[in-house]
């Protein structure tokens, strides 16, 4: 089958180790199912794979992608949960848990093959391509919203890095929720960009907000990090779940947490019940994925370039048909 994979780690250069071709179809597997993937998106922990965070030697070659929507051998819709073993379903008692592309080939493929345990049904409102955007980045951004920060409706939230994936859908899904999000970027387009999907106001980075906000969803890292603590309100929440700009900040603040008994909390993905409530939430409020674009599966390495630039604003998503 047509795959896109990483041959080769470079840390320096990711895109030298990426390539595309044959690849051996997904093997039967007790308490598994193949899917025919028919939409699937990139995220950035495609590129850090390609550097070798979080994938070994070992492990090559491995077929890219966490996130994916298709039809399984019965006909069925779905969508998948990308972390395997979070329920041991699937996989020995005592493997830990992983992200797709850690351990186990991804969905950059005609097909792939889950633990059955992960498949979720496609609501039928939602198209195999916005499907295919919410189980790594739409889902992070829920977790983070609605699990992490504790908001709730009329609460204040800033997200940094308009137009990144799990930036994005924060901004979309706060807004759906009745929160006052305020946005940050390096960028004018994306400003206006982040205003148009709901944010009441958008700033350049590291600008002084309007007012104090009860949490951020931090993603960027180091270059946001002290701007993302000044921010807060006394007691409020960072939320933290990426540092694509790096993870050591030249300035901690923890004077100001300490004082201010500011929170920091970590954020990793989602629960599959939690793909399943974002997949309703959805549904019924007619919220949709903002898609950068959409590539056939041949043409990937433009949507790995276009992301490790850093000029889409919302999901790449590749296509087998």
């Amino acid at each position: 089958m047509f795959a896109v994979y990483a041959a080769r780690i470079d840390r320096d250069q990711p895109l030298n180790g990426l390539e595309s071709g044959e690849r051996p179809a997904p093997e039967a597997r007790p308490g598994w199912s193949t899917v025919n993937v028919r939409a699937a998106s990139l995220n950035h922990h495609d590129l850090w794979s390609l550097k070798g965070v979080g994938l070994s030697e070992d492990k090559l070659p491995m077929i890219l992608g966490c996130d994916a929507a298709g039809v399984d051998e019965d006909g069925n819709e779905v969508v998948l949960h990308s972390v395997i073993g979070q329920s041991g379903h699937g996989v020995g008692p005592k493997e830990p848990r992983s992200i797709l592309t850690e351990r186990y080939q991804g969905t950059f493929a005609e097909q792939v093959a889950v633990p059955t345990w992960n498949l979720l049904p496609k609501p039928k409102g939602l198209s195999f391509e916005e499907a295919a955007c919410l189980p790594t980045a739409w889902l992070t951004a829920y977790r983070m919203l609605f699990t992490n920060a504790g908001v709730r409706p009329g609460d204040s939230v800033l997200v940094q890095g308009a137009g990144g994936g799990v930036a994005t859908a924060a901004i979309v899904l706060g807004k759906a929720a009745g929160l006052k999000v305020f946005a940050t970027s390096r960028d004018e387009a994306k400003r206006k960009r982040a205003l148009e999907l709901g944010a009441v106001e958008a700033v350049e980075s590291g600008a002084r907000l309007p007012q104090r906000v009860d949490a951020v969803i931090e993603t960027v890292g180091a270059a946001t990090w002290s701007h993302s603590v000044k921010s807060l309100r006394p007691g409020g929440t960072i939320v933290i779940s990426g540092a694509t700009s790096g993870d050591r900040p030249s300035h901690a603040e923890l004077t100001r947490i300490f004082f201010l008994e500011l929170k920091v909390v970590g954020s990793t993905m989602g629960t599959k019940d939690e793909l399943e409530d974002l997949l309703s939430f959805c549904d019924t409020t007619g919220v949709r994925p903002v898609i950068d674009e959409v590539l056939p599966l041949d043409r990937a390495r433009e949507g790995f370039e276009r992301m490790e630039s850093g000029g889409q604003f919302g999901k790449i998503v590749l296509t087998t048909t």
